[in-house]
């Protein structure tokens, strides 16, 4: 939409009635490029950990299979899909997941892992971690 009106305004008018427009409608143009298309991105810290082995097969919340050689997670509140980047504080490895359950349900845990994420982060050994997790809240 607003390249047709930089278009119109630059090209068929050749800036005639708009000479001094023809400078800020580029910058308009970009700004709303570089602003419009931005989403959130939220941080959240806390301890993380990883699925028990009993719960390979059971159907998760959002009524997938839980497999453990996935790269998914749990989360309390946010939505079925949305990919979570997660930093383990102690040694700066990251992975990136997708939410397709609900939980941890224990107090000060804010992700519950896969164990092929646990073992992307290096945490299977001390079963929970601090971590940093980051994703982009939608509009």
């Amino acid at each position: 939409m607003l390249f047709l009106l930089y278009y119109k305004v630059c090209y068929l008018n050749q800036g005639y009635y708009f000479s001094g427009m023809n400078k800020l409608i580029p910058v308009l143009l970009l700004m709303a490029l570089a602003f419009g298309s931005c989403s959130r991105k939220i941080v959240e810290t806390g301890k993380a950990s990883f699925y028990a082995d009993k719960f390979v097969g059971r159907k998760t919340a959002s009524g997938a299979v839980f497999k453990q050689n996935k790269l998914t997670a749990a989360h309390k509140t946010l939505p079925f899909g949305t990919k979570v980047k997660v930093k383990n504080q102690a040694n700066g490895k990251t992975v990136k997941v997708r939410i397709n359950d609900r939980g941890p349900f224990v107090q000060g845990r804010i992700i519950d892992l896969s164990k092929k994420a646990a073992k992307r982060l290096n945490m299977v050994n001390t079963g929970v971690t601090n971590v940093t997790i980051k994703y982009k809240k939608k509009k």
